[in-house]
């Protein structure tokens, strides 16, 4: 094994071990499942940006998005990036402090949780539906996840690829069953420095490996229909391929996921004071905006990069996502310091990937521990909740690790399908049940499964017809999810007078903080 190696290996080695040191001090502030599931509330404004924007990330933007930029442009890239910095800033904007307050009145810990109480929902009904839509989507997110460590390890190492997957998982796993809520909100609060950190020299190393801006640019305007926002490059043919209207409002459509998504929505029920909510978004859209530019124009610099002799050409979606690591392994090999900044930036791809597995661990394990199971088991002590939401997590995170064994999957098509998930299933409710006091539990229900289902039907029946109907299936879900809510909501009973006055004292108060 060269220095270089060896330097990689300790930058991620400490990086790893201050991980789980986080999460053993975390644990000590885990008395209750509100503690584990939530952090009692407690989160700082910083941390509560921070660790919402960490967790939403993922791996796909240290490796998806530069990804996507390296093989076929800007042009799919941005159109996404910018309907993700839209949907950023409208979901702290008005969805924030709404469920912060709403969740703290109705005493509700998890998204199943509020939905429920929402609706004084006795049957359950909601609960089990809304936990059943989180374990359906964020396993194989988690899965994903797994997969992205294991990749990285054995491309850098040369180790077997199931070790290296089934290593990362363990303590991925480990420092969230030992801290819970608060150990991933701030160990993802780190994790975002370090992608900062990761973003900013492969940013500035890549530069100067192949040759200056000037480089970076000429390389990218001698490549048809590459820097544009109305075509795509297509590599195979070496021609731009028109990226029409109902392309760009699908790709853009990808902001209408935030206000679905359960880990970003419970880092908005975690902070200590809604007040604060204002400067975590702020803190939160300018960090998101300036690291999605960042993340697409390092897949720029990577085919500047390839055309120059120094990185090979990665040819494949796939193979595109690996553009950092490729960066990476060169900057290594420029002495002791780069290869030691080189094991930050890929301790920043595991960071990313860490601070979305950690986040959904605990939403899926607390859809099953205590919105499944908690609803027969509704008088257990603190101690045995807590260990039947560690035990849910660890073997949650097992069925993860196994549905994680094809290291061939794409992290972006991964993400994206799931992203769609949430925000049809999630997005919909979440929004008519903040915002319009008319929807009924009827309707909350029927919105819900329309949306998650359609999300299935037009993915894998409507979508392959291809042509007019080639659109990402998060928006017609979305559509129709709403449209469906609003139908139902006005042909059922309308909801009772405590549901109402409960929603305009929420809408009151949170009119004027």
């Amino acid at each position: 094994m060269g220095t270089s190696q060896i330097c990689i290996m300790i930058a991620i080695g400490l990086y790893l071990i201050g991980m789980l040191i986080v999460g053993a001090a975390c644990s000590k502030n885990n008395n209750t499942a509100d503690d584990f599931y939530i952090g009692g509330r407690r989160l700082g404004p910083i941390v509560t940006a921070m660790s919402a924007e960490a967790s939403d990330m993922s791996s796909w933007l240290l490796m998806g998005l530069p990804g996507v930029a390296y093989a076929t442009g800007i042009c799919d890239a941005s159109w996404t990036a910018i309907g993700l910095a839209v949907g950023t800033y409208a979901n702290w904007l008005i969805v924030a402090k709404k469920i912060r307050r709403y969740s703290h009145v109705t005493n509700s810990i998890t998204i199943p949780d509020f939905f429920s109480n929402r609706y004084r929902d006795k049957s359950n009904v909601i609960m089990i539906i809304s936990a059943i839509v989180i374990l359906v989507f964020f396993i194989p997110y988690t899965a994903s996840g797994f997969a992205a460590c294991g990749k990285l390890f054995s491309s850098l190492f040369g180790v077997d690829y199931m070790t290296a997957m089934i290593v990362s998982a363990v303590i991925i796993v480990g420092y969230t069953a030992l801290g819970g809520f608060l150990a991933a909100s701030t160990t993802d609060l780190i994790q975002s420095i370090v992608m900062s950190i990761a973003l900013i020299v492969v940013f500035i190393f890549g530069i100067k490996v192949a040759g200056g801006m000037d480089a970076v640019l000429d390389n990218a305007k001698n490549i048809t229909g590459y820097l544009s926002l109305n075509t795509m490059y297509d590599p195979a043919t070496n021609t731009a391929v028109e990226y029409g209207f109902i392309s760009k409002v699908s790709t853009f459509a990808w902001g209408l996921g935030y206000f679905g998504m359960p880990h970003v929505l419970l880092r908005f029920m975690a902070i200590n004071d809604h007040n604060k909510l204002t400067l975590s978004r702020r803190i939160a859209t300018v960090w998101v905006v300036i690291s999605l530019a960042m993340a697409i124009f390092i897949g720029v610099v990577g085919l500047a990069m390839t055309n120059a002799g120094a990185v090979n050409y990665l040819e494949g979606s796939s193979a595109a996502e690996t553009i950092i690591v490729e960066i990476s392994a060169l900057l290594s090999t420029y002495g002791i310091i780069p290869a030691l900044l080189a094991g930050i930036i890929l301790a920043g791809i595991l960071a990313s990937t860490m601070s979305t597995a950690d986040s959904q661990l605990i939403a899926a394990s607390s859809a099953v521990s205590k919105n499944i199971f908690g609803i027969f088991n509704k008088d257990d002590s603190p101690k045995r909740t807590m260990a039947l939401a560690r035990t849910t997590l660890l073997v949650i995170s097992v069925i993860a690790a196994i549905i994680a064994r094809n290291p061939n999957s794409s992290v972006f098509n991964i993400v994206s399908f799931a992203w769609a998930g949430f925000g049809g299933a999630f997005g919909p409710i979440m929004l008519f049940s903040l915002f319009w006091r008319r929807t009924t539990r009827e309707g909350a229900i029927s919105g819900m499964i329309s949306g998650g289902v359609m999300v299935f039907v037009w993915k894998y029946c409507v979508k392959p017809m291809g042509g007019f109907w080639n659109i990402y299936e998060l928006l017609p879900a979305f559509i129709v999810a709403s449209i469906v809510i609003v139908v139902v909501s006005l042909l059922t009973k309308e909801p009772s007078k405590e549901i109402i006055e409960e929603f305009d004292k929420v809408k009151s108060e949170t009119n004027f903080v």
